[in-house]
């Protein structure tokens, strides 16, 4: 098996996005108001991209604890950033709490993975520590805004229901047990829906990547088995500990609601 992946040439790369007419004709042909966001946004990847690519080059090159760690701390912050701008909630409220409870899941799960399960001998390796982080992150982004979204949502419609519990239980765990139990169920979800599947269905992408870059399948197989654990666990407890630290902004002492 060949250990380097077949290269993509620059004019092939621009072909390529010729098969970009049959989205934008459907969009044209039903008058769907998206064409001007799709040129935005794929000219908005090809310049982050190709500007990630310039970095990683001199990242992977360097190979810096320091800088590995800011390069993560960094999209960390941007992870919290973009939370707070899809759920819709104030940022000097919650900015802080969303990225500590980033921030503690992926050391939790980096450090469990890379440090006991693959074993490196140093943990800050940009090849792995970069790529493993940004895929947990990513997932974590994504779960984190559909279960927060539905807490704030439910708190916000169902303002009585928690009242109604909190006074006749005396407890605000358990008034706010069943919002948070909608919470991990919807923002959960579609990550167990997909690890369900995973393999039947297409091959993912770690192991597709691995792969292409010539590793053998039993290899990809068991990274991918590997990042899909931490990337659940990532998830679960990112989205868990965001709602914590949530609630000490939403809540006042006495348990009233404050900000949804």
């Amino acid at each position: 098996m060949k250990g380097t992946t077949q290269d993509i040439e620059l004019l092939n790369l621009i072909i390529g996005f010729s098969i970009m007419i049959i989205p934008i004709a459907i969009f044209l042909y039903y008058r769907v108001r998206m064409v001007k966001d799709l040129i935005i946004s794929s000219l908005r990847m090809i310049v982050q991209l190709a500007l990630v690519a310039i970095y990683l080059e001199w990242i992977f090159k360097l190979n810096n604890a320091w800088v590995n760690s800011a390069w993560v701390i960094v999209m960390v912050l941007i992870s919290a950033g973009t939370s707070i701008k899809r759920i819709k909630v104030s940022a000097k409220t919650f900015f802080i709490p969303f990225a500590i409870a980033i921030l503690f899941s992926l050391v939790i799960i980096d450090g469990f993975f890379l440090g006991l399960i693959i074993r490196l001998d140093y943990i800050f390796d940009a090849r792995y520590f970069i790529p493993i982080s940004g895929m947990i992150l990513g997932n974590s982004l994504n779960h984190n805004i559909v279960g927060l979204s539905t807490y704030f949502d439910g708190l916000k419609q169902k303002k009585e229901l928690y009242y109604f519990v909190l006074t006749n239980s005396g407890s605000q765990k358990l008034a706010i047990r069943p919002f948070i139990q909608e919470a991990l169920v919807n923002g959960i979800n579609p990550l167990l829906a997909g690890m369900s599947v995973m393999g039947l269905i297409s091959l993912p992408g770690m192991m597709t990547g691995q792969i292409l870059g010539g590793a053998s399948p039993a290899t990809a197989i068991k990274y991918q088995i590997m990042i899909m654990i931490a990337i659940f666990v990532g998830c679960v407890l990112s989205l868990t500990l965001s709602l914590w630290y949530a609630n000490v902004r939403i809540f006042d002492k006495y348990g009233n609601v404050k900000y949804v």
